[in-house]
């Protein structure tokens, strides 16, 4: 009975562990949507804001070996990231991949 409690223990940790990055990735990839779709946004103010959110949350101990891909076109600002999730089972692990789009902003003339 013992060792199906620990594997029930050990599965609640990874599912806390895999969805702590997949909030992390997310919330980062919005960051750099919304920097990068700014009037005078670049895609590099994206990449800076998403990799800056992700170190404040913790850096490798909340999302490892994280990666940030900017895209930016005349009406829209994606923002994809990339990493992985702790694991407390050895020699695995999980993939997070979030996206974020936001609109870019402009001036129109009425």
């Amino acid at each position: 009975m013992l060792p199906a409690l620990f594997a029930v223990l050990f599965l609640g940790m990874q599912a806390a562990l895999f969805y702590h990055a997949r909030t992390v990735a997310i919330a980062a990839a919005q960051e750099g949507a919304r920097a990068a779709g700014g009037e005078n946004g670049r895609e590099s103010d994206g990449a800076r804001a998403a990799n800056a959110f992700i170190a404040d949350a913790g850096g490798d101990d909340a999302l490892s070996n994280a990666t940030v891909k900017v895209t930016r076109t005349e009406t829209s600002a994606t923002v994809m990231v990339v990493g992985h999730s702790l694991s407390v089972i050895p020699g695995w692990s999980p993939v997070v991949r979030q996206v974020a789009s936001a609109p870019v902003e402009r001036l129109t003339e009425p």
